[in-house]
């Protein structure tokens, strides 16, 4: 149980579940009403487009999970193991994430192809960021998982176990953030169309700045 969960992981989860629902909310209204922030889609337009004979937009689809991926594998170079623990370098991977997303607002300004691979990478690396925190399983761009175990929770709860309400208050956090961010992301796209990917960017950075303070605060 997550008893002792300190009140930085409860705030970095809501910011950055905040931070992939607005990248999302980006994505569906510029990526041909794609999700960036999760493959499962994805994947299975993949599997459709395999029937078809658009194979141009399925290699493009194939290239955003491959993008994806490489983008997790440098969280998981960087990290080597996605335990959750403070004093570890994640200023370094939200400042690529942020760099990722500034780089693809270019790209994608430029209807360039390649601002789609970019911003996957960014949700690949943020996803990869943090995997486990005291035996739970964290994802912060994707609430499928989340919903899951709040199921199994309930009907743990109604088996006669203890219910975890720190570990179910660090789910909700997940799950408010990642509304948020794409209500956010959806008036931001009306607006200022991709240069919306402005905005989390910059999240990314200001909480690389914070998190550095704050582990030297605690490390002093």
């Amino acid at each position: 149980m997550l008893t002792r969960l300190p009140k930085w992981v409860e705030y970095g989860a809501f910011i950055l579940a905040l931070i992939a629902g607005f990248i999302n909310a980006v994505g569906l209204f510029g990526f041909h009403h794609q999700s960036i922030s999760h493959l499962s889609g994805i994947t299975t337009l993949i599997g459709v487009g395999l029937t078809s004979s658009h194979f141009t937009h399925t290699l493009h689809l194939i290239f955003i999970v491959m993008a994806f991926i490489v983008g997790a594998a440098l969280s998981g170079f960087i990290l080597r193991d996605g335990a959750l623990k403070l004093g570890r370098n994640y200023s370094a991977l939200l400042l690529i994430e942020g760099l990722l997303l500034a780089t693809a607002v270019i790209c994608l300004n430029q209807q360039m192809l390649v601002g789609h691979y970019l911003a996957s990478a960014a949700c690949g690396l943020q996803n990869a960021m943090v995997t486990t925190y005291s035996g739970a399983v964290i994802r912060t761009t994707h609430v499928t998982g989340v919903f899951t175990d709040l199921g199994l929770m309930l009907g743990a709860k109604l088996g006669g176990e203890a219910f975890d309400t720190r570990k179910a208050l660090l789910f909700f956090l997940i799950v408010s953030g990642f509304l948020l961010g794409g209500t956010l992301g959806a008036f931001a796209y009306q607006d200022l169309a991709f240069n919306a990917l402005y905005i989390p960017a910059t999240l990314c950075l200001l909480l690389a700045a914070i998190y550095q303070w704050y582990g030297r605060r605690n490390a002093a």
